[in-house]
């Protein structure tokens, strides 16, 4: 018999994660807010870079909660699971394209007969004259 616990996140998780999105939307209004800040145009390199400040604060401050920690783990797992996959290489993946443009052109050739044939009986049977 296994046992499993799960850990529970604290309010402080809910705080946390709250704060981080109070600062990502801080960060968005500040950087249109000093786009005319007091009738002087704030550059648009500085509103981005304090944009990308605060992001990076919210972010860490959202990485610091439990469940930013397990989105962490899962992004790391993922990371290694990648590294195991085995890619095709350039030649098997020409090919493959290659396989199924030609399938694909084949079957549009076959449905735009099949097409025109019921098209042509379906004109016949209700007597709709030439086309």
């Amino acid at each position: 018999m296994s046992v499993h616990t799960e850990e529970q996140g604290s309010s402080l998780d809910t705080i946390k994660l709250v704060v981080a999105l109070a600062l990502l939307f801080a960060g968005i209004a500040g950087f249109y807010y000093f786009a005319e800040w007091q009738g002087q145009a704030v550059s648009t390199l500085l509103r981005v870079l304090g944009l990308l400040v605060v992001a990076g604060v919210a972010i860490a401050v959202a990485a610091s909660s439990l469940a930013g920690k397990r989105f962490l783990g899962f992004m790391k797992d993922s990371r290694l699971e990648v590294r195991k996959m085995v890619w095709p290489t350039r030649a098997e993946t020409l090919q493959t394209t290659l396989m199924v443009m030609v399938i694909v052109i084949i079957l549009s050739i076959f449905l735009w007969g099949v097409d025109s044939l019921l098209g042509w009986g379906i004109r016949s049977l209700l007597g709709g004259g030439h086309v």
